[in-house]
């Protein structure tokens, strides 16, 4: 069997991986990167937030992405039957980017993925992890390419970046529920014929059918859309008797007033995906010579975009770790890594959660509007989720509850 050394391996060629493996190449490391699809490839997770997008620029990998013409993400639109709330990244609490992307994922993630090859980093396609050996912070990994063939890949750090594929938590028994209730997707891409010109065409939505039930609507500036539905795992199988993704679609796009005009005599243009229970967790983000970045370690929930700003997040930080580390400094992952990512997470979660029993949205649609609320709760929509200055960050176990509960109280006043 043929060995290879290098001092950082990365497993997977997305978002989280290229960043990581772009950083480590501007300061010298000799980095591989080991990707088990080809790509481009189709995968979810099409809206961006502007978080993001500090990440992709320090990552180098900016330049790139932005000569692409993504459509550019500037907020993002709620609607409730007739009520409508905006969000203005531009109009946020605190400092950071006011926009970000809107992408098909499989231009996106070839655009960052080839532009990781111009950089001269050693990434390898249809090569899949099936072992991984560790001797304190040294690991021997085992791959097999397309042929069936195998070799090592001998590291002094591993940068686990997989996504869904999630190779670390699994060959180490790493895997634990998600505290949050399961929830399930459908989705799909349109020829969007019927689009209007201007924001309308383009505006990234969410539609609320019923509290826990949405309909994402993400247009491409290739004149394609993403349509989905989220919700419930119970609710999302009902949709269908038979399991039918197409069937499933159709119905969740019916019930939309606002979108079936729109959506609702186009064809797919792939068979729906179904994406059943997608929370996911682990029992640690780290140990002696590995870091899990990415969806290989949490995913919440795809209503706040979350997914890839909590992948380049995780994926930049283990990276400058990782080389602080090879450069002989001792590095407490636990603080710096692990605390830090999981308060993200911890914020990002209880946004969802309050999203889910109806009292984030409860805020969203309150009239008249409050603007500084609305300017700080922007703010974490953006991603800026680390900045504890924001009161809606550094208490976000009860002020969102505590607001709904005063909305709540006031319309009751109201009534009696």
């Amino acid at each position: 069997m043929s060995k290879e050394f290098v001092d950082v391996l990365v497993i997977g060629a997305g978002p989280s991986g290229c960043v990581s493996s772009s950083y480590l190449k501007k300061n010298n490391v000799n980095v591989k990167v080991v990707e088990k699809t080809k790509f481009p490839r189709l995968v979810v997770g099409e809206s961006l937030i502007p978080r993001v997008m500090d990440h992709f620029d320090e990552a180098g990998l900016f330049p790139a992405l932005d000569k692409m013409g993504f459509e550019k993400k500037l907020g993002a639109r709620f609607l409730r039957g007739h009520e409508v709330c905006i969000f203005d990244f531009s109009d946020k609490f605190g400092e950071g980017w006011d926009w970000t992307w809107q992408v098909p994922r499989a231009d996106f993630d070839n655009t960052l993925a080839q532009e990781v090859i111009n950089k001269g980093i050693d990434l390898e396609f249809e090569t899949e992890v099936v072992d991984i050996r560790f001797n304190g912070t040294d690991s021997v990994t085992t791959v097999k390419n397309k042929d069936g063939e195998t070799k090592e890949i001998h590291s002094k750090f591993v940068i686990d970046s997989s996504g869904y594929g999630r190779v670390l938590p699994r060959l180490l028994d790493l895997e634990k529920p998600s505290k949050l209730s399961p929830h399930s997707a459908i989705f799909s891409h349109v020829k969007d014929i019927n689009r209007e010109e201007g924001e309308e065409g383009t505006l990234i939505s969410f539609d609320i059918i019923e509290t826990e039930v949405w309909l994402w609507v993400i247009p491409f500036s290739n004149g394609n859309t993403s349509v989905g539905i989220v919700g419930p795992t119970d609710y999302i199988e009902n949709l269908s008797e038979n399991g039918d993704t197409t069937e499933a679609l159709r119905k969740a796009i019916s019930l939309s007033d606002y979108y079936v005009k729109r959506f609702g005599n186009v064809d797919f243009l792939f068979e729906p995906r179904h994406l059943k229970d997608y929370s996911c967790s682990v029992k640690q983000l780290f140990g002696d010579g590995y870091a899990l970045t990415g969806n290989a370690s949490e995913f919440l929930d795809p209503v706040f975009s979350s997914g890839m700003a909590f992948a380049t997040e995780s994926g930049m930080l283990a990276a400058k770790l990782a080389l602080r580390q090879l450069n002989g400094e001792k590095i407490d992952w636990q603080k710096e890594y692990t605390d830090y990512i999981l308060y993200g997470v911890d914020v990002f979660t209880t946004y969802v959660k309050e999203w889910y029993t109806g009292n984030l949205q409860e805020l969203f649609f309150h009239r008249p509007e409050n603007e500084d609320v609305k300017r700080k709760i922007c703010a974490v929509l953006a991603g800026y989720v680390w900045n504890k200055d924001n009161p809606f960050v550094r208490k976000h176990d009860t002020v969102i509850k505590n607001l709904a509960n005063l909305i709540k109280m006031e319309k009751q006043q109201e009534q009696s």
